[in-house]
């Protein structure tokens, strides 16, 4: 029941954090790729990486906590339903090649950015 509670009141700050961030660059930034969710996204992964290696392999803190941050957090942050329906009206809309573009390229960067992420846990 921890666990539960945990998740949730993290999956709220995440999902709030996911809105502010991805807002606050999609005001920045004009144009047809949907640069917010691709940033939220990227950034969402390279913390997962971070934060799950910082988390099991340098400080043991409790699965509660640990699937609080992993799960509800970074779990409400990212949004892999959003970028598959951004990509769907890419492609409703004739930008075919910017759909590709966005579905392709957020899955290459967010494995990089998991990769680095987890490169960064190591060493620090």
């Amino acid at each position: 029941m921890r666990a539960t509670v945990l998740i949730a009141i993290a999956g709220a700050a995440g999902a709030l954090a996911r809105y502010g961030f991805e807002n606050s660059v999609s005001r920045r930034f004009h144009g047809a790729f949907p640069l917010g969710t691709f940033v939220v996204n990227i950034t969402g992964a390279f913390l997962l990486g971070f934060l799950f290696t910082i988390l099991t392999e340098r400080f043991r803190i409790s699965p509660s906590y640990r699937s609080a941050i992993t799960i509800g957090f970074l779990g409400a942050y990212t949004t892999f339903s959003t970028l598959m329906l951004e990509t769907v009206r890419l492609w409703e809309d004739g930008a075919y090649l910017i759909g590709m573009a966005n579905v392709v390229g957020s899955t290459a960067a967010g494995i990089i950015a998991v990769l680095a992420g987890i490169a960064l846990g190591k060493v620090v």
